[in-house]
């Protein structure tokens, strides 16, 4: 069976941090084979890498341990007090505590969680840790998860503990005749197919929702060479389902198939066959797949001969049951327009999947890819598939929800004879009771707050040093702590706040996304000039000076460095034009700068690319009639002339998620790729995210071969979270700026700050969430938002 992941599913504009699929998601375009032979060690070096992580990723959630991931429509907004203190109850209390997974993020494998500790820095914002980035390498090193934080009050510590929390839910289930209540209105599974049974094609998958889950879909791009199953255009309800699951190799063009098991309506198995992949192997995945070389080696069988059989095996309205069925389907290179996926029938919250091991466990009370056995079993898992879709349509989805609704949701049922239809509100208690009634220890440590908490262990100190040093004194650390240091607050306060005499970080941030560019041919428009510059990344704004010199603005950090990479001394309309940074105190350590934005820990393994378009620069080449002259090569020279020209560009394919997670895959496994467009306009560019660092560097090295692809790559150096910093930070007065032009205390201050919540984080026993809260700054017509820092400690 394939790998399983909880990971979110996702949308068009962006996927999900998952693990990586089993298949390419694209076709085998011949046309886009790179040529490596510049980058065959490194890639040698990461295929080793990129197997064993695959395999931990996909089936290793044993030894695991716990990690927070943001969901992807909430990377860029900020998150309020409310929403934080969903992940600090879920972490603590967990679904056991009644606590439901936090609206916003997803806490993997919170069982594992041994305790929750939450540093408080007071006085400290965004805007502080940005500006003084290079004084702060533990919280920029150690820390994978920031997002914006708008706190509520300012006694976030008293907040914490006394945060009510609902006792366990109780869901009311109704007599027959009752209407539905609430509670199970927005059960997922309800809200997608109702409450009433229906035939077998009321749980097919309509072509739109195909495409929103990566199913290859006939006349979609990047499925060209895919081969279309003959189908009649409708099905019946008493169409046969044929349970379908494949295993698959890694290979060095991504996830080829090794093995096919296909299932009719009886369970009983019509095609189970090894299949030769095309391309040499990296790695057989035996633990999972229970492939092996010598299994394959006396193998002939190719992919175009199991599709041969399967277009003769099944009928005409034939519907394929699976679990994640379109891995298989990718796999096979398959198009089959009447699909059942039981990965999407037994739903979970935000998009989240059961393992299919689990849903046999539960509901069919079969063991399945058990230890026991070398690698999965495909025949097994087609067969329990196609058993859950069976019992699905037969059951109807109300009644499996409420027959496994405390096995598979979490919830506890009570029935009720009663004539009401909605649960009674549960009573509530504070986090910190319910913790200490569970018999988990709480304890804070800090200043003394304004407001009361009712805490058995409250410890109150002059000084950060002598709490933290009281702190790591313990022998046992408590299992719930906030730690309120408060030295920087001190510093600001008895400090003269200046009127802007240093720049806003704001304004900082702003600057490193401008460009110079000039001269142009008099008359040339802002409008031009934008659509010129846009293929390095999304413009903000144009401005021309002088008529011939433009100011451009970026949205983004990378498009403003691959502006000054690939553009300065190309030839616009036969004039050569220079590209340069704007000079201003507030970037003079910009190349630092910069450096550590790419090696920062959310950025290194991630990628910016953009696909070029022939048509980009066109009106800029009125002498180049009938030429295709827009792409940005840097390098590339004309014929005629041996200056910087722009080189032909041939390849229009839309960039998709599809195309670029089969352009990379060459490099690394891919575990996110994030198109930065409207679902209603074509993306022209996006992030690329690699399990591992080699793979990132290892598509950096081979970025000439991208190039003649038509593809502009650079590292990744905008944070998710940062559009939301800087949408809501006041840029017309900045924080309480510390006269640091005079004074060592602000520099001194930081790195012993940054020292403290080093050791402190050392300190913590292994599998702990760590949190570590900037508090930001309100005031009257003047914000400058938090940043919240979110870890789980490794085990020793």
């Amino acid at each position: 069976m394939k790998p399983q992941s909880s990971s979110l599913s996702s949308s068009s504009s962006s996927s999900s941090s998952s693990s990586p699929p089993k298949a390419s998601a694209g076709p085998n375009n011949k046309k886009r084979k790179l040529n490596l032979s510049a980058v065959p060690e490194k890639v040698k070096r990461v295929k080793g890498e990129v197997s064993a992580h695959t395999e931990q990723s996909q089936h290793g959630s044993l030894s695991r341990p716990p990690r927070v991931s943001v969901l992807p429509d909430h990377q860029q907004q900020p998150i309020t007090f409310q929403e934080l203190t969903e992940l600090l109850q879920y972490a603590a209390l967990g679904k056991t505590g009644g606590i439901t997974q936090p609206s916003w993020c997803r806490l993997h494998r919170q069982k594992k969680v041994r305790g929750v500790n939450i540093a408080i820095v007071e006085g400290l914002t965004q805007s502080h840790f940005y500006k003084h980035l290079l004084l702060l390498p533990h919280l920029r090193t150690k820390y994978t998860t920031r997002v914006t934080f708008t706190p509520s009050s300012d006694h976030v510590a008293s907040d914490i503990f006394n945060s009510k929390i609902p006792k366990p839910d109780i869901l009311v289930i109704p007599r027959a005749d009752a209407d539905v209540p609430n509670a199970l209105k927005f059960h997922p599974v309800i809200t997608t197919f109702g409450t009433q049974c229906k035939g077998l094609t009321g749980y097919l998958l309509s072509q739109e929702e195909q495409i929103k889950k990566h199913f290859p879909v006939k006349g979609m791009p990047g499925f060209e060479d895919f081969v279309c199953t003959d189908s009649i255009d409708h099905v019946t309800d008493h169409s046969p389902l044929f349970g379908l699951d494949c295993e698959m190799c890694l290979t060095e063009k991504g996830y080829e198939l090794a093995r096919v098991s296909l299932v009719n309506n009886s369970g009983v198995c019509v095609l189970d066959e090894l299949v030769k992949p095309e391309n040499r192997i990296w790695n057989y995945l035996t633990r999972f797949s229970g492939i092996t070389a010598a299994m394959l080696r006396p193998i002939s069988t190719t992919l175009r001969d199991i599709q041969s059989k399967l277009l003769k095996l099944l009928p005409r309205d034939a519907i394929l049951v699976g679990h994640s069925l379109n891995n298989d389907l990718l796999a096979l290179k398959l198009i089959h327009p009447h699909v059942i996926d039981t990965s999407l029938l037994y739903k979970k919250d935000f998009g989240q999947r059961f393992s299919l091991k689990v849903l046999a466990e539960t509901v069919l009370k079969k063991q399945i890819q058990n230890g026991e056995k070398m690698g999965h079993n495909p025949t097994e898992d087609a067969q329990a598939a196609l058993e859950l879709a069976q019992y699905f349509i037969q059951t109807g989805p109300r009644q499996v929800v409420e027959l496994h609704l405390k096995e598979l949701w979490g919830y506890t049922v009570e029935e009720d004879s009663s004539d009401h239809t909605q649960p009674e509100s549960a009573p509530t208690e504070s986090f910190s009771d319910a913790l200490q009634a569970l018999g988990q220890s709480v304890a804070y440590y800090g200043k003394r707050d304004v407001v009361a908490m009712d805490l058995s262990n409250q410890r109150w100190y002059s000084s950060d040093k002598e709490m933290l040093k009281s702190f790591r004194d313990q022998t046992t650390c408590p299992f719930l702590s906030v730690l309120h240091f408060y030295s920087f607050s001190k510093l600001v306060k008895k400090s003269r706040p200046r009127q802007q005499q240093c720049p806003s970080v704001c304004v900082a941030l702003q600057d490193m996304c401008v460009v110079f560019a000039g001269p142009f041919l008099a008359g040339i428009s802002e409008r031009k000039v934008k659509r010129l510059f846009w293929c390095c990344g999304p413009v903000r704004t144009v401005k021309m000076l002088n008529g011939v010199h433009a100011k451009v603005e970026f949205k983004l950090l990378e498009g403003a460095m691959l502006a000054v990479q690939t553009m300065n001394g190309i030839i616009v309309q036969g004039q050569k034009i220079k590209v340069r940074r704007p000079v201003h105190e507030s970037i003079l350590d910009l190349d630092v700068t910069l450096d550590v934005l790419m090696s920062d820990s959310l950025n290194i393994c991630q990628l910016y690319a953009v696909k070029l378009k022939a048509r980009e620069v066109e009106t800029f080449s009125p002498n180049l009639s009938g030429n295709k002259a827009p792409a940005l090569a840097n390098g590339a020279s004309s014929s005629e002339t041996q200056n910087k020209h722009v080189h032909s560009i041939t390849d229009e394919s839309e960039m998709c998620e599809a195309t670029l997670r089969e352009m990379f895959a060459p490099f690394g496994a891919v575990q996110s790729v994030r198109l930065l467009s409207k679902p209603e306009k074509q993306a022209r560019h996006a992030y690329i995210k690699f399990w591992s660092p080699d793979g990132k560097q290892a598509a950096l090295s081979a970025s000439e071969d991208l190039r003649i692809k038509n593809y502009l790559i650079c590292s990744a150096l905008t944070p998710l979270h940062l559009p939301s910093w800087v949408t809501m930070t006041t840029v017309s007065s900045g924080p309480d700026e510390i006269d640091d032009e005079t004074t060592k205390e602000v520099t001194q201050t930081l790195k012993k700050l940054d020292r403290s919540l080093g050791k402190l984080f050392q300190s913590l026993p292994g599998s702990t969430l760590s949190v570590v809260l900037l508090l930001g700054q309100t005031r009257t017509n003047d914000d400058h938002p938090g940043l919240c820092l979110i870890e789980v400690t490794q085990e020793p």
